[in-house]
């Protein structure tokens, strides 16, 4: 299934179901108000929302209009919990390398937990601060969750990843260092992230999503130049693992978010990078110095990742850079 959220005025939105091909949209009342509220009622809503989805992909559904990604809020405009893990071998060996950081990389997945009561739309504006802050894209894949028991093991964790999505998290990278030093966690490196317009079941990646992996291609556009192409597969954790490790001493509610990282491959000389700090530490590591800026105000960035037909599962993120008004 493919399913959106319409920006009705309301804080959650309304939850209507999209057609394989993105083109039609049919609203969800009679499975489920609002995403979240799917997402804790699955197994009773899930096979109305698939019924639906099946009568519009046929042309049967009555009441289906045009989708318009700019109508559409963020997948679930807020939500009970935001996990992010960085889960690539390759971009944390960068950074190991270029900035000379103590690899973390353990026999466990690395995971903070970020805001979530605020999810940007894929065609808002994204507003900052200050361009001095060091703006900077990070490309992602995601799950959300029905609610998870405390401890679970990850082969039982890939039952409960309902959804798949596409994140840009969003990061300032100068207070980011800063916060890091002090060493309890972050608030000012993170603002709120951006998710694609689409969340799908798995079932709709076919053999791309497998060992609880997204196989794809995450596109990355700056200013309408590519910036890099890597593929989600390469995961030193898989989602199944990202969740479990998030479970260990708590339970996660329906509705939770687990991030990948920034999407990375070993084969970045080729397909490029999801961030610029990545791309500015393989200049370091090239040339002495990093050369890529961060972002500035009136700058664009768009995401889409692709399946092998060239489609767009998750839609696509396109987004300004714009900076935040100042309050007296």
């Amino acid at each position: 299934m493919k399913l959106a959220t319409l920006n009705n005025g309301m804080p959650d939105g309304k939850l209507v179901i999209v057609s394989r091909d993105l083109t039609w949209v049919l609203a969800a009342d009679n499975a489920a108000p609002t995403l979240s509220v799917a997402l804790e009622n699955w197994q009773a809503v899930a096979p109305r929302l698939r019924a639906q989805y099946e009568e519009l992909n046929e042309g049967r559904a009555s009441g289906a209009f045009r989708f318009d990604p700019a109508a559409m809020c963020a997948p679930l405009p807020r939500t009970w919990q935001w996990l992010d893990g960085s889960a690539y071998k390759a971009h944390i060996d960068l950074a190991t390398r270029a900035f000379g950081v103590a690899n973390p990389w353990y026999e466990r997945p690395l995971m903070y937990q970020g805001m979530s009561h605020e999810f940007l739309s894929p065609t808002e504006v994204a507003a900052f601060p200050s361009e001095a802050d060091g703006i900077d894209f990070e490309g992602e894949f995601g799950v959300i969750t029905d609610a998870v028991p405390q401890g679970i093991r990850a082969a039982a964790a890939r039952d409960h990843i309902k959804l798949l999505v596409q994140i840009n998290d969003w990061s300032l990278r100068i207070p980011g260092r800063d916060e890091m030093k002090r060493g309890y966690g972050w608030i000012h490196a993170k603002p709120a992230c951006s998710v694609a317009p689409i969340a799908i079941t798995p079932d709709e990646l076919g053999v791309a999503w497998r060992d609880a992996r997204i196989h794809v291609a995450l596109h990355i556009w700056r200013n309408e130049q590519l910036f890099g192409s890597a593929n989600g597969g390469e995961m030193g954790f898989g989602f199944d693992d990202l969740v479990a490790h998030a479970a260990y001493s708590r339970k996660l509610p329906a509705g939770t978010i687990v991030g990948s990282g920034t999407v990375a491959n070993a084969n970045f000389k080729e397909v490029g990078s999801s961030c610029i700090a990545e791309r500015r530490g393989i200049e370091v590591l090239e040339h002495g110095a990093a050369r890529t800026e961060f972002l500035r105000f009136g700058d664009r960035v768009r995401m889409e990742a692709r399946d092998s037909s060239g489609a767009a599962p998750f839609g696509t993120i396109d987004q300004l850079v714009v900076q935040a008004p100042r309050t007296t």
